[in-house]
Formats: structure tokens, sequence, C-alpha cells
């Protein structure tokens, strides 16, 4: 009898860590990332050059908070191909910065 209560104990031990990490999950906030959270707002940006053909353009920008990026220059593609014409190199935008299909893309591009 003695044996069979030791057993019993080292079980209730032995699964006490398990439990506990199982229902400690209860409690967690499993929110997405801040990056995802925020939605897309306008970022200052200047043309550096446009490739109509590819559908791309690339900016020296700011931050873009709701994708997590710091400021640099990189070619980005646009949703709106078309409106690649309403623009030149050199130009101050306003740029609206969205995941289209996992990647960075210009959603919408406004003159300053």
């Amino acid at each position: 009898m003695k044996h069979v209560k030791t057993l019993a104990i080292m079980v209730a031990l032995a699964a006490a860590p398990t439990a506990f990490a199982a229902g400690s999950m209860d409690g967690m906030d499993m929110k997405p990332s801040v990056a995802s959270q925020q939605a897309p707002n306008p970022v200052a940006a200047e043309i550096k050059k446009i490739d109509a053909k590819a559908g791309k353009v690339t900016l020296k920008h700011g931050p873009i908070e709701n994708l997590g990026m710091s400021a640099m220059t990189m070619a980005f593609p646009v949703k709106d191909r078309a409106s690649l014409k309403n623009f030149k190199v050199g130009e101050s935008v306003s740029v609206t910065f969205d995941k289209v299909n996992g990647k960075p893309t210009v959603v919408d591009m406004q003159r300053n």
C-alpha cells in the first residue's frame, strides 16, 4: 500500500508541469504581430524609377509601419499598373503599402 501511495504521488508530480503548461496557454494573448494589426497609412516617398512594363516603382520611402519596414529605397510592385503613367521620376508622393499575395505592394499613390 505504501508503494501505491508513493507511485500515485510520483505520477501526480510528473503530470503537474504538463497540466500547468497546458492550462497556462488558456490565458495567453494569441494576437497577430503588431505589424499585421496596423492599418495601412500613407508614407512620404520620392519616385526614383518607374518600370511600367514590369508594373514596379522604385521609391525612397519613410518607415512603413503596417509592414514593419524601416526607411529605405526599394522597388515595389504596383497594384494598379496603369496608374504608373500618371507619375514621373523625381516626384514626391504619398504612398499606401500593403501585402498583396504575401508581397509588400503599392496599393495607392498620390502626388503631394
